[in-house]
Order: C-alpha cells, then sequence, then structure tokens
C-alpha cells in the first residue's frame, strides 16, 4: 500500500502522523472486504458464499466501510511503524498509545487522510559531560562503625523471654500489640485494626510510633488515648492530624544479649574463629560499602551537572511508566500489589494522585539522567561484547557459588541477557566519565553519613 506520511512535532515529545492512503488502494481493501464475507456469510435466498456484492452492499454497507476503514487505518499505520528506515525518534514510545484525531470518513471518491498523535522518545542534545567536576565526601570506616554493625549481630542473635506477667513495658522489650484507631464516637474505624503486630518498643518502627504512649503498659492491658503530631512530622504520615487510638498489649519480651566473644563469631558462621575474625570481615564490607557508595554519589554529581546544561523534555506516558514502576516496587516491599498499597495511602490520607504527584519529581529526575546516559553511550558506542558478558556471568557465579552455565540459564531462562549487557555497558560509561572529570575531596564526614545519602 502505497501510503504517504508527514510527521509534525508538538509540545512534549509528541508527534503528528498524517497519512493518505491513495484512493485506488482504499477501494481495492474494501473489495477485498467484500469478498472475504461473501465467502461466509450466510443470507436467506442465497447458498454460501455466493451472495451477490451488491446484496451484502445494499444490506451491511454501513458495518462494512466502517469495518473497512478501521483495517485500511489499522494496515497504514502498521506498515509505517514496521518500515526499519523510519528514524527511532518518530517512532511510537512501547507503551504510548495513539490516538486517532478526528473522525475520518471512507469516501471512495478521494484519497483517505488521517493524524495519529503519540508519544515518542524525546530529542536530547547532550551539553558539556567532559572537564567537569565534582566533590566526594571525606570519609572511613571506623571503630564506632564496626561496634555498631557487632552490636546488631548481638541484636539478632538475641534471646527473647517471656517478662513477668505483672512487668511494665519498657524501652528494648518486644512488645506485641494488637491496635486500630478510633472514629468520634469511640468506635474502631473501619480497615486500621492490626493484630498481633510485634516490635522492639523504643524503635519506633510502627505505623503511630506510640512506643512513648504504651510505656508503661502491663500484658493483657488496653488503653485508649490521643496523639497529635506535629505540622513538620517526617515520622509518619499524620502531619498536623491527630488520632484516636485503642492499644491492647497481648504479649511482652525481653531480650538477653549473647557476650561480645569468639563464641558468637563461631555461632554467626562457622568460617570464623574469632571475634577478631568477624571484625575484620565486617570491616571489609564496610569499606566495600563505602567505595561503592562514594563512586555512586561522585557519578550522580557529575550527572546532576550535565543535567543542568542539558532539558529534555519528558512524554508524559514516559513519566507515568516509571512512577507506575515505582508504586510497584514499594508495594513489594510490603508484600501487597500496587491497588493494595494505594488503598493503604488513601486511608493514611493520601489519594492515588497523590502519591503520583509526591514520587514525579524523583521519576523525572531518574529518567532525565537515564535518557543523557543512554545517549552519551550510544554516541561514544560502548557496546558489551561477548568477552565482557562472559566476564560478568563469573564474576556473579563466583560471587554467588555457582557454576557460569547455572548463572548463564538462569538469565537467558528469564530472559535477562540484555538486563546485564546493559549493566556492562553503563558501568564501562561511568568509568569513562570518571575519567574524563575530576574529582576532588570533599568535607570530613562519617560512614553513616555517606551510605545513607541519597542524593
Amino acid at each position: 500500500m502505497a501510503v504517504s506520511k508527514e510527521i509534525t512535532r508538538l509540545e512534549k515529545s509528541n508527534v503528528r502522523l498524517s497519512l493518505t492512503v491513495p484512493k485506488e488502494d482504499v477501494q481495492s481493501q474494501y473489495q477485498d472486504l467484500l469478498r472475504e464475507y461473501t465467502q461466509k456469510v450466510q443470507m436467506p435466498g442465497f447458498r454460501k458464499g455466493k451472495v451477490p456484492l451488491e446484496v451484502l452492499e445494499r444490506k451491511f454497507g454501513k458495518e462494512l466501510q466502517g469495518e473497512a476503514l478501521g483495517k485500511i487505518i489499522d494496515k497504514a499505520v502498521g506498515d509505517v511503524f514496521d518500515d526499519e528506515n523510519m528514524p527511532k525518534d518518530e517512532k511510537p514510545l512501547p507503551y504510548a498509545r495513539p490516538e486517532l484525531q478526528g473522525e475520518p470518513e471512507l469516501n471512495f471518491g478521494q484519497d483517505l487522510s488521517f493524524s495519529i498523535v503519540y508519544d515518542v522518545l524525546p530529542n536530547i542534545s547532550v551539553g558539556q559531560w567532559k572537564g567537569l567536576e565534582a566533590e566526594v565526601p571525606d570519609a572511613a570506616v571506623s571503630e564506632d562503625d564496626i561496634g555498631r554493625e557487632l552490636e546488631e549481630l548481638r541484636e539478632r542473635n538475641a534471646f527473647v523471654l517471656d517478662r513477668d506477667e505483672s512487668a511494665e513495658a519498657k524501652s528494648g522489650d518486644v512488645a506485641t500489640v494488637t491496635y486500630c484507631e478510633l472514629d468520634e464516637n469511640g468506635e474502631e474505624a473501619p480497615d486500621t485494626e492490626r493484630k498481633d503486630f510485634v516490635f522492639t518498643l523504643g524503635s519506633g518502627q510502627n505505623a503511630y510510633v506510640f512506643d512513648d504512649d504504651i510505656a508503661g503498659m502491663k500484658k493483657g492491658e488496653t488503653i485508649e488515648f490521643a496523639k497529635t503530631y506535629p505540622e513538620d512530622d517526617t515520622k509518619t504520615t499524620f502531619a498536623g492530624q491527630t488520632k484516636k487510638l485503642r492499644v491492647t498489649l497481648t504479649e511482652l519480651k525481653e531480650k538477653m544479649l549473647p557476650e561480645l566473644d569468639d563464641e558468637l563469631a563461631q555461632d554467626i558462621d562457622e568460617k570464623y574463629r574469632t571475634l577478631g575474625d568477624l571484625k575484620n570481615s565486617i570491616r571489609e564490607r564496610l569499606e566495600k560499602n563505602l567505595k561503592r557508595r562514594i563512586r555512586e554519589l561522585t557519578i550522580n554529581g557529575l550527572l546532576e551537572k550535565i543535567m543542568e546544561n542539558t532539558p529534555v523534555i519528558l512524554p508524559e506516558s514516559m513519566v507515568r511508566v516509571e512512577i507506575d514502576g515505582r508504586i510497584r516496587s514499594m508495594a513489594r516491599q510490603f508484600g501487597m500489589d500496587s491497588e493494595k498499597l494505594i488503598q493503604m495511602m488513601t486511608q493514611m490520607g493520601d489519594n492515588a494522585n497523590d502519591m503520583v504527584e509526591k514520587l514525579r519529581p524523583a521519576a523525572e529526575k531518574a529518567l532525565h539522567s537515564r535518557l543523557i546516559v543512554e545517549t552519551i553511550m550510544e554516541e561514544q558506542h560502548i557496546v558489551c561484547d561477548d568477552l565482557e558478558l562472559d566476564n560478568e556471568i563469573q564474576a556473579i557465579a563466583d560471587e554467588e557459588g555457582e557454576s557460569f552455565d547455572e548463572i548463564e540459564k538462569r538469565y537467558q531462562d528469564g530472559n535477562m541477557i540484555e538486563y546485564l549487557q546493559d549493566e556492562v555497558r553503563e558501568r564501562k560509561f561511568f568509568d569513562v566519565l570518571l575519567a574524563e572529570n575530576t574529582v576532588k575531596q570533599g568535607p570530613k564526614t562519617n560512614y553513616l553519613d555517606v551510605v545513607a545519602n541519597n542524593g
């Protein structure tokens, strides 16, 4: 089908694709559809496959023309998009839905013209990305960092014992509670009850942060209270609100921490013979984490500078896919699906639109950065060859204690080989980025501040 096309650039990485199908092709496809129907339609007075075309048109003309119009449009659009010579920045994004503009009509006396609008990959002209300067934090692993890790190991290996029935809940105890919100009549608010919730008192690891409010309670006791959250509260989602709560303490236990000695090290892993072995392993792990995090911060700092001089207009469909992916990821962390997460957030005062808008800035920043990286990698012809892919698979196999073949099969079965190739390409580019720019030492800071920095 000889289709002529015209692309018009619109706002926000939108394009309008205008197509014209010659009237001869329109008539030909319509006749093909008629012949197809004559072979299968059944009408009184005619044998199957023997209905005259004029009779078929007289009875079903309007419906046939509507179907033919749809088929002609679909074929014309498909032929254009399937053309290997069509520039990448003129093709629709995989998740963009082309929308038909207006209501085209089938007129056998003239060419068929129509337009569709859809999102395309943004055009990017990357600004300066060499000769930049980034500052990295000056940090090292301290004895305090190792001590903190050891205390966490003691916590994880603690014995938990029931406290006396008359004991009052105190910070550090492991409490099991059932709680709910109360409405203005003092009745349980729908969908707010949480049964047998376990947490360490004083950790603040509960939705309402009511640790201080229930301190002093005894097992089996129930209390009701109102809790007002400050306007600048960041620990919960209830800033500026007052919640009436009912809490029942059903179990109360205390932790008995093990001694910090060789026996603890051996209990944690048989590869450790002494406490010193365990400390050395912790130091090695923390130093590896610190090095990785400083590299990430350096790369992020350079990318932010590149983003400042490389504006990008993101199509809305691309942003929404990124946001939806983040919502799905959050839902998985909570062990639920996206709809359930949105329902839970709604109960806490946010609706679906609020969640989308809160996630939008981070999503747009991530897309902006990713598009810049992809553009430079293409311009610099950074690829992952077969040897580099094999080396990556072997590194994963060594780390996970499996064979090369097992890891390769796992990634092939999961259609993840391309993902590995992208990882290698990106790492190679970041090596180039770091080599082409200046990195200077920043102010002294500590390990925790560096690894907790998500900037």
